[in-house]
């Protein structure tokens, strides 16, 4: 990487679709445009693990939190291999990280990644604006403002695309040596997930668009459906697998999982004004009114009373929004927060025990 990079504030300028213009300064790859969907996240810690999430492909991310990159980057927290989001803005990057286990500065890593930010961004200011007017594309770089705003009015945004195919891998692998066999579905998934599985299972993370038939011919102890980006209802095909695995094996859900089994269960979804991105989201799980602060990422969410073969298990405490869901006919459950917690709180990593049980209990009878 450049000096350049490292050490001169090269001005730039972020433009939403709306007009609304910020200035500030490029970090990161320096490029003259790069546009995408602009969300904000409200997690105080874990840049990393966010900004390596694959389910912000397609999307730009603007950090709440004022100071971001304080503690660099350890490759051992990264959840996927390389990050996927087309973006990161924050308010103040810090150049010289202080932690024992940092091997780079955030602004070298996303350079070394080819992912372009921003800098020096009034990021309360964007957060105001999004939660009034919803999440839109935007633009940013080091072009001037009339080709930037040109940019962002020509972002297609997320909608009704399918991000999945671009981020799921290509072949098939195995992770951990559990007693049970699982095989999950890759939308985007996250490291801590497989983390997580491996403690209950043998892990076979297949493609997204594998055909369930492939899976039934040596049928698993368990289907798990990963997080992921974008529309659910623009992967079509995943839907169509998962209708036909369920009642055939137990299901577990998460985020994207989430949407596409409510959706195969005759559901529906729905994009939410302006998302939920951050670790810090109050969840009443229904069978004890227990609340459990979550994780959270996403766009998309399951409309209330869609799915008339399920009962809804948790809900958000800060909009209502169906955050789990467990059907009454089949062995399949799932939620919208993340239980793995990579980066928040471990409140709900219960659920994968839950996966076990069911799986055991299912082996069981049949």
């Amino acid at each position: 990487m450049s000096d350049r990079h490292q050490n001169e504030l090269v001005e730039a300028h972020l433009v939403l679709a709306d007009g609304t213009v910020f200035e500030g300064e490029a970090m990161g790859a320096v490029v003259e445009v790069a546009t995408g969907e602009v969300v904000f996240n409200t997690v105080l810690s874990g840049y990393q693990e966010v900004i390596t999430d694959p389910s912000y492909a397609g999307q730009v991310i603007s950090f709440t939190y004022p100071h971001i990159g304080n503690y660099g980057i350890s490759e051992a927290d990264s959840e996927s291999a390389r990050p996927f989001c087309r973006g990161v803005i924050v308010r103040e990057l810090a150049h010289r990280p202080s932690n024992w286990r940092s091997t780079v500065d955030l602004g070298t890593w996303l350079a070394a990644h080819g992912v372009p930010g921003i800098t020096g961004i009034d990021t309360r200011r964007l957060t105001r604006h999004i939660r009034e007017a919803g999440s839109m594309p935007c633009a940013f770089g080091t072009a001037d403002e009339a080709t930037l705003r040109a940019a962002a009015q020509a972002e297609r945004g997320t909608d009704g695309l399918d991000l999945v195919a671009g981020v799921t891998t290509p072949v098939r692998y195995t992770v951990g040596d559990g007693p049970l066999r699982v095989v999950a579905y890759d939308f985007g998934i996250k490291t801590s997930i497989l983390r997580q599985l491996s403690r209950i299972a043998t892990v076979e993370v297949v493609p997204a668009s594998t055909p369930a038939h492939e899976l039934l011919d040596n049928p698993p102890d368990g289907v798990f459906l990963s997080n992921g980006p974008g529309d659910p209802a623009a992967v079509t095909y995943a839907i169509s697998n998962i209708a036909g695995l369920l009642g055939q094996v137990p299901v577990f859900g998460i985020c994207l999982g989430h949407q596409l089994l409510a959706t195969a269960l005759g559901g529906d979804t729905y994009k939410l004004p302006f998302g939920h991105h951050g670790g810090n989201h109050p969840v009443k799980r229904l069978r004890d009114n227990a609340v459990e602060i979550t994780s959270q990422n996403h766009n998309y969410a399951v409309t209330v009373g869609s799915v008339n073969s399920a009962d809804v298990t948790h809900l958000n405490l800060n909009d209502g929004v169906v955050e789990g869901l467990r059907s009454r006919d089949v062995a399949a459950f799932s939620v919208q927060y993340h239980p793995e917690a990579g980066p928040g709180p471990h409140d709900a990593r219960y659920l994968f025990e839950e996966f076990k049980d069911l799986m055991i209990a299912f082996r069981a009878v049949h």
